[in-house]
């Protein structure tokens, strides 16, 4: 097993974003400067904040009717919403917080020991720069795979602080036992039993991402991560709780989510939508900077084995009577054609579109 640790087409090297802050906390480079439209999408949504459901873990998790019908719309018309009585201890959260922070206090030097290798995406460094020439995010990141556990690439987890393995552990061992319990929710209002959307996985592999927004003294010019959806069936975000970074894209405009304090914040994945047949959409959604503080975030991405082909389910094609909106295709496949392309809305899914 520890043979067939799976490898990403790699990012290109460009500058690191903290230290660039902290030699010049004024400069802002040209590839990172975006244009007005796409800084400023009409209509202002940030009303729209209070709105985004809020699912209660424990009562999906006794199967309560009501509960799952709230999933069912918050999987329709949102594509997000937040977590709460998940059961994952508050200082499990914080754990994995400090160590993060800790990290990416370190010295360059100490980091780039654990720089992303030449044919990987694993590793401290950045993600998704397919050309010299798109406008970069103004994020540094760490990317880690964390199950199965010999998928693990522990030369590039961080040995810094001492903690960090420990914290890691406990986080994505809490968040590996709410995501089982979401994708059983999830099987269940996709009219199949709660083990099945599990199984079609054939082993959930586990991803996790700390993002670090260093403070941009022109947060109206500069976005965090670019406009995308996620590649995952679903992905669980935490976030720092005090600055206010991640916005979805809702009804032609960007809400900004406010995270509740220590919910967990999950968006429906293309391998849901795909599955789905469009019924449950993976939404755009873009992190913001801030003017005056640092922010990270912590996302965690549940997807399929390389070899789990992932199209249309078959009974909701069958009962709906309606035409498959993607064809068949290996999710290995699937993941890596997108890996070679700029974040850049929803344009990855199009590798699954079905042809006309």
């Amino acid at each position: 097993m520890g043979d067939n640790k799976p490898t990403y087409p790699p990012s290109l090297q460009v500058p690191n974003v903290q230290e660039m802050v902290l030699k010049d906390p004024l400069k802002v480079p040209e590839r990172y400067l975006r244009n007005e439209k796409e800084m400023h999408a009409r209509p202002d949504l940030s009303h729209l904040s209070s709105q985004v459901p809020v699912i209660d873990l424990s009562l999906l998790s006794n199967g309560d009717k009501e509960e799952l019908l709230k999933l069912d719309l918050a999987c329709k018309e949102w594509g997000f919403f937040q977590v709460v009585n998940h059961g994952v201890e508050s200082k499990v959260l914080q754990g994995l917080k400090d160590a993060s922070a800790e990290f990416f206090e370190l010295p360059l030097e100490e980091k780039n020991k654990i720089s992303m290798p030449p044919n990987d995406i694993q590793g401290y460094g950045h993600a998704y720069v397919v050309s010299e020439d798109q406008i970069l995010d103004w994020s540094d990141t760490l990317i880690m795979l964390v199950y199965p556990s010999w998928f693990r690439n522990l030369d590039i987890w961080p040995a810094k602080p001492q903690r960090f393995k420990d914290s890691m552990e406990a986080y994505s061992t809490e968040l590996k036992r709410v995501a089982m319990e979401l994708l059983g929710s999830l099987s269940l209002i996709m009219g199949m039993e709660k083990d099945s959307l599990i199984g079609l996985h054939k082993e959930l592999v586990q991803a996790m991402r700390v993002n670090y927004y260093p403070p941009c003294q022109t947060p109206e010019k500069v976005l965090g991560i670019s406009p995308h959806s996620d590649t995952s069936t679903i992905t669980i975000l935490t976030q720092d709780g005090d600055v206010t970074g991640l916005q979805i894209r809702h009804q032609g405009g960007w809400v900004p989510v406010k995270a509740i304090p220590n919910a967990l914040i999950v968006n429906v994945g293309d391998v849901t939508e795909i599955l789905s047949n469009g019924m449950y959409k993976s939404v755009e959604h873009r992190a913001v900077t801030n003017e005056s503080k640092t922010r990270l975030s912590y996302a965690t991405f549940f997807v399929p084995l390389d070899e789990v082909e992932i199209g249309p389910l078959s009974h909701l094609i069958d009962t709906k009577g309606s035409l498959p909106l993607y064809k068949k295709i290996k999710y290995g496949d699937y993941v890596r054609t997108s890996m070679k392309m700029e974040h850049d809305g929803k344009a990855h899914i199009q590798i699954a579109k079905a042809q006309d």
